[in-house]
Formats: C-alpha cells, structure tokens, sequence
C-alpha cells in the first residue's frame, strides 16, 4: 500500500489566499523601497534583500519593475516578518507621538493668540527660556492679522517659535 504523506486538500491554502500573501509580501517590500537608507537600517533585513532593494532604483521598466518587485516578495518569504512589522509599529508609535506633540503645540498657538497675557504667564512657566519680547511680538501681529482678515503669516511665525522653543 503506498502511502500518501502530502496534508489534506483542506489544510493546504487555497491558490488564492496564496497570491495575497506574496501580494502583501510584494507591498512590505514596496513599503521598504519608499523609505531612505537611514529609515531602511533600522529593518532586520538580510543583505540579499537590501541588495535587491537599491537594484530596484536602476530600473525604469515597467515589465522589470513588475518582476523585481515579485523577486523582493520571494525575497521577503525568507525575512523576519515579525522584526520587521515590530519596526513598522515603532516607526508608526513614533509619527503618532510627533503628531499629538504638534496639535498641543498648535492648541498653545491658539491659546496664545486668543487669551493673551494669562496663556503667555502659563507658556513661560512651562518653557522658561522663551524669548518673551518676540513672543509678544508675535502674538500682537497675529492677532491683528486675525482682525484684518490677512494671511496667517506672524501666526505661522508664532508657531516655528513655540515649536522650536519646545524643542520639537
């Protein structure tokens, strides 16, 4: 009797969900090209794929492009998909922190600009070594702006200051 060691028809994938996994595979690896060299380093990735990676910058061709993209998803099989999705969460945590810390500086802009000199007390208690005269400056000119229904220039002015006195 011969016997049959390949699993059962139901346990394999079925051809489909095959295609979109090396799709998603196909996408990570697109995902990687787009980022620069620094963002890239970061990635535990092997050098065959790194490799395969800057070759995808020479070409231009839309047939070869489409089959070195296929190439880095059979490339991609071989990487450690959970180091490099842990790396995307880091990198995604990281834009989400900048985000949060530019809208509480757009709402100290705001607060600025509406309550004047209570919100500029509080703003220097929290960044000592803001240069107070161009804060007032700023603020005055932003205001008025405001008023006259002009462009926000000094408001964006304002807003470089307070990012850059933050530090962000």
């Amino acid at each position: 009797m011969i016997q049959d060691d390949s699993p059962p028809a139901n346990e394999r994938p079925s051809k489909s969900q095959q295609k979109r996994e090396m799709h998603a595979l196909q996408t990570l690896g697109e995902q990687l090209i787009a980022m620069s060299e620094a963002e890239r380093a970061r990635f535990p990735l092997s050098d065959e794929l790194l490799a395969a990676i800057q070759e995808t910058g020479r070409i231009r061709a839309r047939e070869a492009r489409r089959r070195h993209m296929q190439y880095i998803g059979k490339l991609m099989r071989k990487e450690d998909l959970d180091g490099i999705q842990a790396v995307f969460d880091a990198i995604e945590q990281e834009q989400l922190q900048r985000d949060h810390a530019f809208h509480r500086l757009e709402k100290w802009r705001d607060r600025l600009i509406d309550e004047g000199d209570d919100a500029v007390a509080d703003f220097i208690a929290d960044y000592p070594a803001t240069d107070r005269q161009a804060l007032r400056q700023l603020i005055r000119n932003a205001r008025r702006e405001r008023e006259q229904g002009k462009p926000p220039t000094n408001a964006r002015r304002l807003f470089k200051l307070i990012r850059e006195t933050a530090g962000l």
